[in-house]
C-alpha cells in the first residue's frame, strides 16, 4: 500500500504559525486527579516538537461524554496542568473552545507557547450528524490556525469537527503519535511475519466480530479470554453458570470455530477458569476458586482465566513473531482476578518481534500491573479505531489526510 498521509514536515517553516493540534487527552478522572496518564504522555512529543519549531500550538481535545454542553466534571484544566509538567513549559487555558477565552488565549501565545482549549464536545457541533453543524463549529476552530495536525489517534475513526472536518479547511498533517499507530497497524494486516498471534479479551464477543472476521484467515493462532470466551465454551456444549453470555451470538462462535478448523487456523480456549459466586464488589471479599472451563457450577460466574490456561496461553505466545492483544483475560483491577492477563502481559514481553497491546483495557492492564511500557513493541493509544482499522474499516480522521 502506498502510504499517501503527509507529515508535519509537510507544513513548512511553522515559526509564528498557529498549528491547532488535535490530540487524544481522554484520561480518567477520580474527581480532579488524574488516574492514568498515559495518553497524556502518548502526546507530548508532537506537541515538543511543533513547539520546539517555534509554532504557536494550539491543543483540542475531548474527555468524556458532557453531551454538547460544558460540564465541570469534564474540565481539561486538570489535564492542562499535568500536560504542563511533562513538558517542562507552561501551557496556557482557555476556559472554552471557541470562545472569547480561546481567542484571547491563542493570541497571547508567543513563539513555542502552548495552550489547551476547554473539552472540544462542550460544544454540540464536535459530535453533530449533520454536517451543516459540524462544518459551523469546525470552521471556528479553524479560525483559531493557520494549519492542523492530527495525532489523537484514539478518535481517527469519528466523523467528528476537530477530527475530520478541520483537516478540510487547513493545511493538514498527520502527527507522529498517528503515523505510528498506522505504521503498526499496517504491519499486523500486510504481510506479518508469522507465526501470527491475536488474543482476544474483554466483555463482549459482538464487539470483536469485525476483527475476527477479518484476521481468522490471516492470523495462525487466536486466544480467547475474557467475558468473551464464555459464548465459545457455551457453543461447545458447556454449561457457563451465571457468567457472560451473548445467546445471540452462540451460532457466530459456532461458525469461527468451523472455519478456524476449515482454514488451519488454532484457536485456543481456557481448559479452566477462576470464578465465584459473585462479581467483585467493595462490601465483599473475593472467593475466587478454580473449576475445568467444562465445569462452571450452576451459581458462578467465571472472572479469569485459571493458571493452566494462563500457562497454555504463555506457550501458545512463545514462538510468536507477531502478537496483537485487545482486551484482558479477567477482572484485572481485582488481584484475585488478574492473573490470567498478569500472564499474557508477561509473555508479550518476551516476544521476538512485534508486540502490540491494542489499547482500551488492555493498556490499562499493563499499566496497573506495574509492567514497563518500553518492554512491549507497541502501545496503542486507540483501542476503539485500533479495532476499526484491524477490521479493514476506513477511518475518517485518516482518510481525510490522504493526499493525491
Amino acid at each position: 500500500m502506498v502510504d499517501h498521509t503527509a507529515g508535519i514536515e509537510s507544513l513548512g517553516d511553522l515559526r509564528g504559525r498557529r498549528v491547532l493540534v488535535r490530540s487524544d487527552l481522554n484520561v480518567p478522572l477520580d474527581g480532579t486527579s488524574i488516574t492514568d496518564d498515559g495518553r497524556i504522555r502518548a502526546s507530548v512529543p508532537t506537541l515538543r516538537q511543533l513547539s520546539d519549531a517555534g509554532a504557536r500550538v494550539v491543543v483540542t481535545a475531548h474527555l468524556g461524554r458532557p453531551d454538547g454542553s460544558p460540564d465541570p466534571r469534564y474540565s481539561l484544566r486538570p489535564v492542562a496542568e499535568r500536560l504542563s509538567e511533562l513538558l517542562g513549559r507552561p501551557v496556557a487555558f482557555a476556559t472554552d473552545t471557541v470562545g472569547a477565552s480561546a481567542s484571547e488565549t491563542v493570541e497571547g501565545l508567543a513563539d513555542g507557547g502552548v495552550a489547551l482549549l476547554e473539552n472540544v464536545r462542550f460544544n454540540a457541533g464536535e459530535t453533530s450528524k449533520d454536517d451543516a453543524a459540524r462544518g459551523a463549529f469546525a470552521d471556528e476552530l479553524a479560525a483559531l490556525a493557520d494549519a492542523f495536525v492530527s495525532d489523537g489517534f484514539g478518535v481517527v475513526h469519528r466523523k467528528q469537527a476537530s477530527v475530520y472536518d478541520v483537516a478540510q479547511r487547513l493545511p493538514s498533517a498527520m502527527g507522529g503519535l498517528v503515523a505510528a499507530e498506522v505504521d503498526v497497524l499496517r504491519r499486523l494486516t500486510e504481510h506479518p511475519d508469522r507465526p501470527y498471534v491475536v488474543v482476544l479479551g474483554g466483555s463482549k464477543v459482538s464487539d470483536k466480530l469485525g476483527v475476527i472476521d477479518n484476521l481468522i484467515d490471516k492470523a495462525d493462532r487466536l486466544l480467547i479470554g475474557g467475558g468473551m470466551v464464555f459464548t465459545f465454551l457455551k457453543a461447545q456444549g458447556h454449561e457457563v453458570g451465571r457468567s457472560l453470555l451473548e445467546d445471540d451470538q452462540l451460532d457466530t462462535c459456532t461458525r469461527y470455530l468451523t472455519e478456524a478448523a476449515d482454514r488451519g487456523v488454532e484457536i485456543v480456549l481456557p481448559t479452566d477458569v477462576v470464578v465465584d459466586t459473585a462479581f467483585p464488589s467493595g462490601d465483599r471479599e473475593p472467593q475466587p476458586r478454580v473449576v475445568p472451563a467444562s465445569e462452571i457450577p450452576a451459581d458462578a460466574l467465571g472472572l479469569d482465566i485459571g493458571p493452566k490456561s494462563s500457562a497454555a496461553f504463555a506457550a501458545a505466545l512463545a514462538d510468536a513473531r507477531t502478537v496483537f492483544w485487545n482486551g484482558p483475560m479477567g477482572v484485572f483491577e481485582v488481584e484475585a482476578f488478574a492473573e490470567g492477563t498478569r500472564a499474557v502481559a508477561e509473555a508479550l514481553t518476551k516476544v521476538d518481534g512485534l508486540s502490540v497491546v491494542g489499547g482500551g483495557d488492555s493498556a490499562a492492564a499493563v499499566r496497573q500491573l506495574g509492567f514497563d511500557e518500553a518492554a512491549f513493541g507497541h502501545i496503542s493509544t486507540g483501542g476503539g479505531a485500533s479495532l476499526e482499522f484491524l477490521e479493514g474499516k476506513q477511518l475518517p480522521g485518516i482518510a481525510v489526510l490522504e493526499k493525491d
